[in-house]
């Protein structure tokens, strides 16, 4: 039987490597043409590797975690029948590239190639694992231990349900009456110094190796670090006129999306940057070359189940505040479900940020290299403020600007929180033309 070498295809402009995620094939199994291989990752975008002959798995290679080279054997394939020279289609997030790859050799080799131990799965069959010989290493697993025998205890049901809300085994506690009481109880409370055996279970040393968008988030962000010199600046909003503009709009949405905050915040920040164009900038550190943007493409930081993602709305300045929630929605739901392609995913100028009610009061939000300003939007809080020299409770958050202050300075992200606080505190003018 002939084999064939699937080989990393060209998956993107200036690309030179990109990560193993996942693997969706084992040594042994046998896969179909058009079957995923697996997922490849690179710049935060996952492409999925397809199979363009139908075979047996008998290479692969490397682990979950790994890089590998364009050009470089991603896996190998005993094929049924005589090997021809053909043309490997690859999905990409955005399109499909076909790249032509020649066939190798009768019987080549991976050099580089680490295969994995089979498992059990559907194709590959199923082991059952076995224990290791004992030995210093593999000492004999020790049998469990034999529960203690109880006497039964007395309490009142008063005292038993206080125990069991505090996770107290009540053969534990001693007394000196007949039965126990709740000074017992309060005793044996600080006898353990507030511990509780069993109240708080202990949890085993968990160590996960980190790959695919986690490692690309912890590589950014330390470099974002070792590279931006950082200065973050708090200012306060009264929101309580915005949220009843809100309020309003959102009765007589009809068919729109609903709003939130975010789509108001954007539009603020989108005017403001038209004095302060300092601040939606991108810095190429290297060559010393900064770029301020014309349009604003807001990146909008969005938690996903692999991680932090950075979707973008792009000409955010030109858009209603009803565009931008739709267009808020749609990305947010392409992130978390791994829709959204590479154009959606690159080319911000600015990022907001926001955890919603879970924002805190204050934050100091890291910069997504290469942009040199980054907004965290805290949480709504209900305050007392003096208006007109009366004390009225009102609506304030506090959004948090961290700058790049090799290009930014102080006065420009003052002057323009105080631009976007002009706005949002007058959503009149917010929202006129």
């Amino acid at each position: 039987m002939a084999r064939f070498i699937f080989k990393l295809p060209d998956i993107g402009e200036g690309i030179a490597e990109a990560e193993i995620v996942a693997w969706h094939v084992k040594l042994g199994d046998r896969v179909e043409e058009d079957q995923q291989l697996a997922d490849m990752m690179t710049d935060k975008a996952t492409v999925e590797m397809e199979s363009p002959v139908a075979g047996t798995i008998v290479a692969l290679a490397g682990e979950v975690g790994d890089q590998v080279a364009i050009g470089a054997a991603l896996v190998e394939i005993e094929m049924d029948g005589e090997a021809t020279a053909m043309t490997a289609k690859v999905p990409l997030a955005d399109g499909v590239v076909t790249p032509t790859d020649a066939m190798a050799q009768a019987n080549p080799t991976l050099e580089d190639s680490a295969p994995l131990p089979a498992k059990g799965g559907a194709g590959g069959g199923s082991s059952t694992p076995t224990s290791p010989p004992a030995s210093p290493k593999n000492p004999p697993l020790a049998p469990p231990l034999a529960r203690r025998g109880t006497e039964k205890t007395l309490a009142s049901p008063a005292v038993r349900q206080r125990a069991r809300d505090l996770g107290i085994d009540l053969s534990q506690v001693r007394t000196t009456a007949d039965r126990i009481r709740h000074s017992d109880l309060d005793a044996y409370l600080l006898y353990n110094g507030g511990s509780i055996s069993g109240s708080a279970p202990h949890r085993p040393d968990e160590t996960t190796k980190v790959v695919g968008l986690r490692r690309k988030i912890a590589e950014n962000m330390a470099e974002s670090k070792r590279r931006i010199p950082h200065f973050t600046l708090v200012e306060e909003f009264d929101v309580t006129d915005l949220e009843a503009t809100r309020a309003m709009m959102n009765r007589d949405r009809g068919d729109q999306p609903k709003l939130t905050l975010l789509p108001f915040l954007i539009t603020a920040m989108g005017k403001a940057i038209a004095d302060w164009p300092m601040l939606n900038a991108t810095f190429d550190d290297d060559a010393m070359m900064l770029t301020r943007h014309g349009a604003m493409h807001l990146g909008m930081a969005t938690q996903t189940p692999g991680g932090l993602m950075v979707p973008v709305i792009r000409d955010a300045q030109s858009k209603s505040v009803w565009q931008l929630a739709r267009d808020i929605g749609h990305l947010a739901d392409a992130a978390k479900t791994g829709k959204a392609t590479r154009d959606e995913l690159t080319g911000s100028t600015i990022t907001l940020s926001s955890l919603g009610p879970m924002g805190g009061i204050t934050s100091t939000p890291v910069i997504n290299r290469p942009e040199v300003a980054i907004i965290a939007v805290n949480k709504v809080q209900l305050l007392p403020a003096i208006i007109d020299g009366e004390i009225e409770a009102r609506k304030r958050m506090n959004l948090s600007l961290s700058c790049d202050h090799r290009v930014v300075d102080g006065w420009d992200a003052a002057s323009y929180l105080a631009a976007m606080k002009a706005l949002i505190e007058n959503p009149i003018r917010l929202l006129s033309a």
